[in-house]
């Protein structure tokens, strides 16, 4: 028996696409959980009526109403929450630990960029910087501002954080003034639209701030125009495809890709097998591989320590990961779930035969079984690989294999580390694990410039530190290169992308005018 199709949002009211739709499961039971289809919507419709109705509405209001609406959604959210957590559960697999990254880390960010907006209080723009004068004489100055785009932001985003997707994003998007449109990944679309409907249903937006479209992808960037802005994250190959289209590259769309990334842990040269930074590697490798079954763009990939302690890394990497339980997220014995799709499965196995053509097996995971599933789920198991030539290897440092796999590698100066590390051409974070903080500063710098966050942990923030792979609002998250060279959060600066930098020149007495009515950006 076939399900039902999931209703989209789309200008200003509830349509449901025609056809039969595209089926989610359950990727544990296999079950079909429900259908979604884009089939038959006038996009063209839906985009226009998101930047005349949404946008004009919302750009009636200051940052600090607009901030209050954030607020709002976050307690719709929390008054919701149970009702998540089960459909994370069914349609992405996931452990209640694990999907609270995902909904739990949604509502903080919702709640950060509330408080952030309303600081800015009663504002309608941004004021970039002083005045500066243009003449002798001070009454001819020139000030720089930042106003909402008259645009419309389209999110295409993961499977992987089909709640924290879609937040992270509009979050900014809405306190500027800005309408977004989303479109969730089919796989785990489900928990996107019931959240979108949650917040329609409560009339806490204008009509047209916040649409959602499941199903196909078809069409949607040929409705871009010149002031509107699009951002993905998913694969690199259909980032390629979004920056090549018209929309980009002949209307100037502004395009914010985050794409692969072969992220890295670095331990000090002066670890020892007893010091507490090697513990606190081996400790947040473990947690890394296996939080969300790996299906982070932010976990780590490739892990370098000194050729001294590669065994001992080894082991104690692998005594970790023996005690991870894997299996049916809804038995509270099992620690780690499944993949969100048969799918994904596939393409991680594929990937990890890709690796072990140059690397060797150091654990793995599936010896012990699943735990209330069977091989027909999409389940898979933890597995560490290592290699003890890690210059000579080409795939380990270009193949990112999307799940609860990582690389170990030894390295023989930390000059030959930081290489390596470059290789990734690009990533979105590296941690150092180090108890010298004069070791810690140099590596920072060294790597800054090929990752858009380093993580450093040393004994004295043991206890405080975020974790490698959390992104949190005020923090960059981002990075250059096949990372696919975005930005997105770092506090008021995620608000850039969906503001136009102008700058006002005039007389002193009109500035004074602009300035009673805008807000000075502080970063």
């Amino acid at each position: 028996m076939t399900t039902a199709l999931l209703p989209n949002f789309f200008a200003g009211r509830w349509q449901t696409g025609t056809g039969e739709g595209t089926p989610m499961f359950d990727p544990v039971l296999g079950t079909e959980l429900a259908r979604v289809s884009s089939a038959g919507i006038d996009l063209a419709e839906g985009f226009a009526f998101a930047r005349e109705q949404g946008g004009a509405a919302l750009r009636a209001l200051s940052y600090g109403q607009r901030a209050a609406l954030l607020s709002q959604i976050t307690e719709v959210l929390q008054a919701n929450r149970d009702a998540y957590y089960e459909i994370a559960t069914a349609n992405s697999g996931t452990v209640a630990k694990d999907s609270g990254v995902d909904i739990d880390g949604a509502v903080f960010t919702l709640g950060y960029y509330a408080k952030q907006g309303h600081a800015l209080g009663d504002a309608k723009l941004l004021l970039d910087g002083q005045r500066i004068r243009m003449a002798k004489d001070p009454a001819f100055q020139t000030q720089h501002i930042q106003v909402p785009t008259q645009g419309v932001a389209l999110f295409i985003n993961a499977f992987n954080f089909p709640s924290w997707g879609l937040w992270e994003k509009a979050a900014p998007a809405l306190l500027s003034g800005v309408p977004v449109i989303i479109k969730p990944a089919t796989a785990t679309a489900w928990l996107t639209q019931r959240m979108v409907k949650d917040v329609v249903d409560a009339g806490v937006l204008p009509v047209g701030a916040l649409s959602v479209i499941c199903g196909s992808s078809a069409g949607l960037m040929d409705q871009l125009q010149a002031f509107d802005v699009v951002s993905f994250t998913g694969s690199a190959e259909t980032g390629q495809i979004i920056r090549s289209h018209r929309a980009v590259t002949e209307l100037s769309v502004r395009c914010n890709i985050e794409a692969d990334s072969l992220n890295s842990a670095l331990l000090s040269p002066a670890a020892t097998a007893d010091s507490e930074a090697f513990k606190l590697l081996v400790a947040e490798v473990a947690r890394e591989m296996t939080v969300k079954s790996g299906q982070k763009c932010t976990a780590i990939r490739r892990i370098f320590v000194p050729r001294a302690l590669y065994k001992a890394a080894a082991e104690a990497i692998g005594a970790r990961l023996a005690k991870t339980t894997v299996g049916n997220p809804r038995n509270e014995t099992v620690r780690m779930g499944a993949l969100v799709s048969q799918e994904q499965k596939a393409s991680v196995l594929a990937g990890l035969a890709q690796l072990k053509t140059e690397a060797t097996v150091l654990f793995d995971g599936s010896a012990a079984g699943w735990v209330d599933a069977d091989a027909s789920s999409a389940c898979v198991a933890p597995v560490l690989l290592g290699t003890e030539s890690p210059m000579s290897a080409k795939v380990l440092h270009a193949v990112e294999v999307f799940g609860p796999v990582s690389t170990l590698m030894p390295y023989d100066s930390i000059e030959e580390a930081y290489a390596m590390i470059r290789r990734g051409e690009g990533s979105l974070v590296c941690s150092v694990y180090s108890e010298d903080h004069l070791f810690t500063a140099q590596a920072s710098v060294e790597l800054a410039s090929s990752h858009g966050r380093v993580h450093a942990i040393s004994p004295d923030v043991a206890a405080l530190h975020s974790g490698h792979g959390n992104v949190m609002p005020m923090s960059l998250h981002g990075g250059p290169g096949r990372a696919g060279g975005g930005e997105e959060l770092g506090g008021l600066r995620a608000l850039n992308f969906y503001h136009r930098r102008s700058a006002v020149q005039g007389s002193s007495l009109a500035l004074d005018v602009l300035a009673a009515q805008g807000s000075q950006l502080a970063l």
